[in-house]
């Protein structure tokens, strides 16, 4: 018998088609940039931060049969990733990513392969997802299908932990609630809060925020779970529900990103993931502060290496 996951990962894998160019271009314009291709999706890209940071990682996903599933096969290989593959009809996911030379990125995905992983599929993945310490999911693929995902990992007694990206007003009620985590940034918890309670809040005005409103808004959006928003170059801002704490002393606080001067911020978001889910895997009994620390730090380090997937650092949880 197969000896359990730390982390199971249930996402997308994209073929990545970037280019480096001056600036973002804007409508109607036509810029020269410098071009190259490499393995990325959310779901993958937290797969091999996970793995990278020393997790035992399975990635549950669809890919076609073309040159990108067979890139994702040979690569998450080279990673130790356990695939877990359900075979589609379509192509391998792709997307276009434009990075201007401050480290910001633009991008458009086509799912292709990735639109066919469904609930029934999941469903007889329900071994691997029970026996893992955690569950790591996104929005890039059929909610129904990350739904009944997560339902799965928590009948099993694995931890979830729900990264409600890219950004989805849909996003349902009953994926929140089968969180145990949430880690939206700030446009995806403004557009959580502005679909599912009555507040509406202005993205940019969230690092200004008081802690102690924003801790409000956390438990209004996620009552029973503990919700980490990502505030960029600002950090990250942890809520808990007051009477579990996860070892913290306080229920709410703010933790202050690593200062880098970044190359290409692709991918960060899942760095932070990846590597959050690896730390806290290894030992859910430390504080989860130590485990934020350790997500800034890998998602620093992600920045200054070029590529989503590929630019993952190799850099181990440290648990002492």
């Amino acid at each position: 018998m197969t000896a359990p996951h730390h982390v199971v990962v249930v996402g997308s894998f994209n073929v990545d088609h970037v280019w480096n160019c001056r600036s973002l271009p804007r409508r109607g314009e036509t810029l020269a940039g410098r071009y190259h291709t490499g393995p990325g999706g959310k779901g993958f890209n937290q797969a091999v931060a996970a793995a990278r940071a020393g997790a035992s990682t399975a990635f549950l996903c669809a890919l076609g049969n073309d040159d990108g599933g067979r890139q994702a096969r040979t690569l998450a290989e080279s990673d130790g990733i356990a695939l877990r593959v359900h075979d589609s009809a379509h192509a391998t996911g792709t997307a276009g990513i434009y990075v201007d030379e401050a480290g910001n990125n633009t991008i458009v995905i086509g799912a292709g392969a990735n639109a066919d992983l469904g609930a029934a599929w999941v469903g007889r993945q329900a071994p691997v997802l029970a026996g893992a310490r955690l569950l790591l999911a996104q929005l890039e693929s059929p909610l129904d299908a990350v739904l009944e995902a997560m339902r799965l990992a928590r009948a099993g007694g694995t931890m979830t932990m729900l990264n409600p990206a890219p950004a989805n007003a849909e996003c349902l009620r009953e994926l929140l609630a089968a969180a145990d985590i949430l880690t939206p940034n700030e446009t995806e918890f403004t557009a959580l809060l502005e679909c599912h309670t009555s507040h509406r809040v202005d993205s940019d005005a969230l690092v200004a925020t008081s802690d102690a409103q924003l801790h409000r808004l956390c438990r209004t959006l996620l009552p029973r779970g503990s919700v980490v928003v990502t505030l960029g170059a600002a950090g990250a801002f942890v809520s808990h529900r007051e009477d579990l704490t996860r070892g913290d002393a306080e229920a709410f606080y703010r933790v202050p990103a690593d200062r880098v001067e970044p190359v290409d911020t692709t991918g960060a978001g899942d760095a932070f993931n990846g590597a959050l889910a690896a730390s806290y895997a290894a030992a859910p009994e430390r504080a989860f502060a130590l485990h934020v620390r350790f997500a800034n730090r890998y998602a620093a380090q992600s920045t200054q290496h070029v590529g989503a997937a590929s630019g993952m650092p190799h850099l181990a949880v440290e648990i002492s």
